[in-house]
C-alpha cells in the first residue's frame, strides 16, 4: 500500500472503511467456518492488518466511520472472540497514542500501523504495582492480552509524583518478560492474558498525567467491547438456528418461543450499541451513561441466548470443537467486565439527575 494509501486509511474517511469492513466480513465467515486452534491467533492478526484493519480506525471521521468500525468489530467478534479482545485493543491503543501523542509519535504511529504493527493496552497489575522514573520502567502488569505476540503495549505507570501515566513501550522482542502459564481458563485462551516484567524496559510518555482515564474517552470507549460480544452472540443466535432447521426441531412452538425471545433481546442490544458508538465518539453528554447502560443490556441478551441455545440443543451444544460450545465458552469469559451493577447503577443515577424524557436523543 502506497503512503498515499495508508494516510487516508489513518483518517477513516471515504469508501476506505467500508472497503475496510468488507475485507473483514470475507475473513469473518472463513474463520467461522474454520473454528479454529485456542492459541494466540496471530494469522488472523496478520489476515486483519492484510486488510487494513489496523490502521482503518485510529480516527474516525463522521457517523459512516463509527458505524464501519462498529461492524468492523461485531464480525471479527462473531468470528473469533479472542481475536476480537485482541482487536478492540490495538483500536483503544492506536486511538490513544493519536488523540494524546505529540507529532513525532503520531507520525511513528502511523508507520508502524502501515508495517503492519499491534498494539494493545495493558492497564491492571500486581502488586505493588508499576512505576516510571526518567522514562525506566520497574514492575509487571497482568492480564496483559496478547503478551510475547503484539508489537507494542500502551502501559499505566506511577510516576515519581504518584500520578498515573501511558508509557508506549516497544515490546516486540521481548518475549521471554511473557509469562502466560498461568493463563488456564476455560474461554478466550488465545488472548494469552498472562503476565509482563517490564522492569528495566524504557518507553515513551503518552500525553500528561491521569490522560488515560480522561472523561468521556475512558468509560465511553466500553462501547466497543461491547460491539465484539454483541458479535459473537449474534454468531450464537446463527448457529442455534441453524440447528433447529437441520434438526426439525424448528417445528416446535416451544423451541420457537425460546429462540423468539433470543433473537430480540439480541436485536434490541445491538441498538443499544448502534447508538452507544455514535454518543460515545461524538463525546455527547449521555455517552458515558448511555455505554454504561449499554454494557448490561448486551450482558443480559448474551446470558439469555447462552442459556436458550444450551436448552435447546442440548448435550450437542458441550461437545470439543462445537462453535457453540466455543462461543459460549468465550462469551461468558469475556462477559466478566468491571464492575457491571456498578456501571448501570451510575446510569440510572446519572438520567436520575438529568431529566431526558421527551428529548428526541432518547429515540
Amino acid at each position: 500500500m502506497n503512503d498515499a494509501g495508508n494516510a487516508g486509511l489513518l483518517m477513516g474517511t471515504g469508501g476506505a472503511v467500508r472497503g475496510v469492513v468488507d475485507r473483514v466480513r470475507a475473513l469473518g465467515q472463513e474463520w467461522d467456518r474454520a473454528n479454529g486452534p485456542e492459541d494466540f491467533p496471530a494469522d488472523r492478526l496478520a489476515a486483519l492488518a492484510e486488510a487494513g484493519a489496523l490502521t482503518a480506525f485510529v480516527t474516525l471521521d463522521g457517523a459512516d466511520a463509527v458505524d464501519a468500525l462498529r461492524d468492523t468489530l461485531r464480525i471479527v467478534g462473531g468470528a473469533d472472540l479472542s481475536l476480537g479482545r485482541v482487536f478492540e485493543g490495538h483500536v483503544n491503543a492506536a486511538q490513544l497514542v493519536h488523540a494524546y501523542g505529540d507529532e513525532h509519535q503520531r507520525a511513528t504511529l502511523a508507520r508502524d500501523l502501515a508495517a503492519g504493527r499491534s498494539l494493545g493496552v495493558w492497564n491492571t497489575e500486581p502488586s505493588p504495582g508499576l512505576t516510571v522514573a526518567e522514562g525506566q520502567l520497574s514492575g509487571a502488569k497482568s492480564f496483559a492480552t496478547g503478551g510475547g505476540h503484539i508489537d507494542a503495549a500502551l502501559i499505566t505507570a506511577r510516576d515519581a509524583d504518584g500520578a498515573k501515566r501511558m508509557v508506549l513501550v516497544d515490546i516486540a522482542d521481548e518475549g521471554p518478560r511473557a509469562d502466560n502459564s498461568a493463563w488456564r481458563v476455560r474461554g478466550m485462551r488465545g488472548t494469552m492474558s498472562g503476565s509482563f516484567d517490564f522492569t528495566g524496559m524504557a518507553g515513551a510518555m503518552i500525553g500528561g498525567p491521569g490522560y488515560y482515564e480522561r472523561e468521556p474517552r475512558f468509560s465511553a470507549g466500553a462501547w466497543r467491547f461491547t460491539a465484539v460480544q454483541l458479535g459473537a452472540v449474534e454468531a450464537l443466535v446463527r448457529h442455534w438456528r441453524d440447528h433447529l432447521v437441520a434438526t426439525g426441531k424448528g417445528a416446535d412452538p416451544i423451541q420457537r418461543a425460546r429462540f423468539a425471545a433470543s433473537v430480540v433481546a439480541t436485536r434490541s442490544a445491538g441498538l443499544w450499541v448502534a447508538r452507544a458508538a455514535q454518543l460515545a465518539e461524538a463525546a455527547d453528554a449521555d455517552a458515558i451513561p448511555h455505554v454504561l447502560m449499554t454494557r448490561g443490556v448486551v450482558e443480559e441478551a448474551a446470558l439469555a441466548t447462552m442459556e436458550g441455545a444450551a436448552r435447546s440443543i442440548g448435550t450437542a451444544s458441550f461437545f470439543e470443537g462445537s462453535r457453540i460450545d466455543r462461543i459460549t465458552r468465550d462469551l461468558g469469559l469475556y462477559l466478566r467486565q468491571p464492575v457491571p451493577d456498578q456501571a448501570r447503577d451510575r446510569a440510572a443515577a446519572a438520567w436520575l439527575e438529568a431529566d431526558r424524557w421527551g428529548d428526541d436523543r432518547w429515540w
